[in-house]
């Protein structure tokens, strides 16, 4: 009877056993990770480009001047990008940035077209996009607040009001609290920031090359317990070149971009201490144009063939571009 009484416990339990199984063969990585992927480039050729479409990337960023219809070539340069990137059904971040031109060998221009918009201003020229591209639903209200490259760099309070105006003209989109570089004034800027914020945003954006290429968490960690909600690594990657710091390595770059999949895995999830957790990632970029370019993090080199880095973010990247 006991013998009898085991064989028919154990049939019972195999169907639990199996399950078991399968559970334990899934990777630890893939059920830790809470974070989607998406992709930072500047050229519309990527959309037809045959090593991005096995990537099946639903999520691109776009970087564009707040007065985008100053330079009429220009304007036709980002109409192409955004009207392919949807008929291509991807989702579009759009990010505002300085006008074109304004910031040259570490100097930031006086000219007029240069100067830091007034919230007027800048919302008449988002109503105009917004009108053009009403597609587009996910915004960030400036690039690298934070950095000297920027009219914003000595105006938290402005980069805060741009954020509100884009709430207040825009109420069904999704938009970043701010969109910040990973420098020595991130944490002095972002409370300085915050205190002229409406509503008490939960989305913010962060850009840690820094962190990544040192693999550490300095900055990314800090930054995660200071502020609310979530985080969107929305510019990050690799560097292949960036001298006099990052002299030109695609391997190095590869190992740098597997360090920030492992990181946005630590921080995927809420941890004791902080506030927010990682739920996307962007890498930049896709494609470097010309060969020796100051800052290069792309995946794929001047001649169009992949480096090791698009290896990595191919392999990282299947599971969470959904």
């Amino acid at each position: 009877m006991p013998l009898l009484w085991t064989a028919m416990a154990y049939r019972k339990m195999l169907p639990l056993l199996a399950l078991l199984g399968v559970l334990l063969t899934i990777p630890a990585t893939a059920s830790a990770s809470r974070y989607r992927v998406g992709i930072g480039e500047q050229g519309a050729s990527m959309f037809a480009d045959p090593l991005f479409t096995p990537l099946h990337i639903k999520r691109v960023r776009y970087i564009v001047p707040w007065d985008w219809r100053r330079v009429k070539a220009d304007k036709a340069t980002y109409t192409s990008y955004l009207e392919t990137a949807h008929a291509a059904h991807k989702e579009v971040l759009v990010h505002f940035t300085a006008s074109r031109g304004c910031y040259v060998n570490g100097r930031y221009s006086k000219a007029k077209h240069c100067r830091l918009p007034s919230t007027r201003a800048y919302q008449r020229s988002f109503r105009a996009f917004h009108k053009a591209f009403s597609f587009v639903k996910v915004y960030g209200a400036w690039n690298e607040a934070n950095h000297k490259s920027q009219p914003t760099y000595k105006s938290p309070k402005r980069a805060a009001q741009f954020y509100n105006t884009l709430k207040k003209n825009c109420k069904h989109c999704t938009v970043l609290a701010a969109d910040l570089l990973d420098s020595s004034n991130l944490l002095s800027y972002t409370k300085r920031l915050r205190h002229f914020l409406k509503g008490h945003p939960k989305l913010w954006g962060l850009h840690n090359y820094s962190d990544v290429n040192r693999k550490r968490s300095r900055v990314t960690g800090p930054f995660l317990r200071a502020v609310p909600g979530k985080v969107w690594l929305t510019e990050t990657g690799g560097i292949v070149n960036f001298k006099p710091h990052f002299p030109n390595s695609p391997s190095r770059a590869a190992s740098r971009l597997t360090y920030l999949f492992k990181l946005a895995d630590r921080f995927s999830r809420k941890r004791k201490g902080y506030k927010s957790k990682i739920t996307r990632i962007y890498p930049y970029e896709w494609k470097v144009e010309e060969p020796g370019e100051r800052f290069d993090a792309a995946l794929i080199g001047p001649d169009g063939q992949p480096r090791k880095g698009y290896s990595v973010f191919k392999a990282k990247a299947k599971t969470r571009s959904k």
